[in-house]
């Protein structure tokens, strides 16, 4: 599914200017790629975050910019890291017919026996990177950690042949692993090692009372 978002194009402008628009509610953006030469453009703020919330992130949309309609996907973007608003944005120009390199989220599914036991959930690696066709792009990737057990993994060689997508990731590449929880021993020991190096630093210039 798509969705059209308007936008205007915009002048390339000093930073102040580029803060004005934010300010009224426009994200500042640029558009290249597939037959489209690179514009810098504007889009709404809160239109963006609707479309976005239909497409998922990785979802195609199109841009309506000077009475010509272009299919789209977010290549990347600048948020906020205090209100998550999105800065500034950059739309990448696809053909719809032709397979591209996305990173899409993993999803973990099920509920592992390792975990039942006791085990620890690990996720080192939280996308994939696939190639295929955009109308086929996921929001995400289902991993199935059921019968996951305490001391094993699953890398992409365990799902790489279930796949309904290319994964262009290593085989070696680590997406989940459950670790044992740590024995009452071992706990000992790390509360021991925190307290050695906790000790306070020696003052310069302190003189030691055996040193009087």
């Amino acid at each position: 599914m798509s969705t059209t978002i308007q936008a205007k194009i915009r002048e390339k402008g000093q930073q102040s200017t580029l803060t004005d628009l934010r300010s009224e509610g426009f994200v500042p953006a640029v558009v290249y790629g597939y037959k489209t030469e690179a514009l810098t453009i504007t889009v709404d703020s809160r239109e963006l975050l609707k479309t976005l919330r239909v497409t998922g992130r990785n979802g195609v949309m199109k841009l309506a910019v000077d009475g010509k309609k272009i299919n789209v996907v977010l290549n990347d973007y600048q948020a906020d890291p205090l209100k998550g608003d999105i800065q500034h944005a950059d739309f990448l120009a696809i053909n719809m017919t032709e397979e591209l390199e996305v990173d899409v989220h993993v999803t973990l599914v099920g509920d592992s026996v390792g975990v039942k036991a006791g085990g620890v959930i690990q996720q080192p690696n939280w996308e994939l990177k696939i190639k295929v066709k955009p109308s086929d792009i996921p929001e995400a990737i289902e991993v199935d950690i059921t019968t996951l057990d305490i001391g094993e993994t699953i890398t992409v060689a365990d799902i790489r042949e279930q796949s309904k997508f290319e994964i262009l990731n290593e085989d070696e590449f680590i997406l989940v692993l459950l670790s044992a929880p740590r024995t009452e021993e071992e706990m000992e020991e790390l509360d021991a090692e925190t307290a050695d190096t906790s000790v306070d630093p020696e003052v310069i210039g302190e003189v030691k009372e055996e040193e009087k």
